[in-house]
């Protein structure tokens, strides 16, 4: 299974930072088993809301040029608060560098109100299918356009997004 952690982009600096939000439900299956008398989001999946609100910025920085964006290194990963259902995650991830290889270097902290969550640096690798295998080429262009409409389902509104 996978799980969709970014559920509204609220700003975004192309080529710079975003922020988003995860709002955390008590109806999220992984919340009965982590744990059944005190529901938590688990540490790695708060981490995960980082990455995929970075995965997003590279995305519309490089007008989804990419198909796969993966998580290649991570430094410095720390965890503060517990992260409980009935409240609201705000994840800021910022830019540090690009390179010409496809890796994405970002730090990111993601808060409930005034306590921090998670926070640490880390990088991602943006990459086609179809560079290893030119018959992955139609693939590539499927996984694009599924991440193009899940950005319009979670897109900030025109007037919040700086180019």
């Amino acid at each position: 299974m996978k799980f969709y952690l970014t559920d509204r982009v609220l700003e975004l600096e192309t080529g710079k930072r975003l922020v988003a939000v995860k709002n955390l439900s008590l109806a999220e299956e992984y919340l009965q088993d982590h744990f059944p008398s005190y529901p938590v989001l688990p540490g790695v999946l708060m981490f995960e809301a980082m990455i995929q609100a970075a995965a997003w910025l590279q995305r519309l920085t490089t007008d989804f040029a990419q198909s796969m964006v993966v998580l290649q290194e991570a430094r410095n990963i720390k965890y503060g608060a517990f992260f409980r259902p009935g409240t609201q995650m705000r994840v800021d991830v910022e830019l540090m560098k690009r390179s010409d290889d496809g890796l994405w270097s970002f730090k990111g902290v993601g808060a409930s109100g005034d306590q921090t969550n998670v926070q640490g640096r880390f990088t991602l690798r943006a990459f086609n299918l179809a560079d290893e295998d030119s018959s992955m080429a139609a693939t590539d262009r499927r996984l694009v356009e599924t991440m193009r409409g899940r950005w319009s389902l979670i897109a900030p509104r025109a007037a919040s997004i700086s180019q």
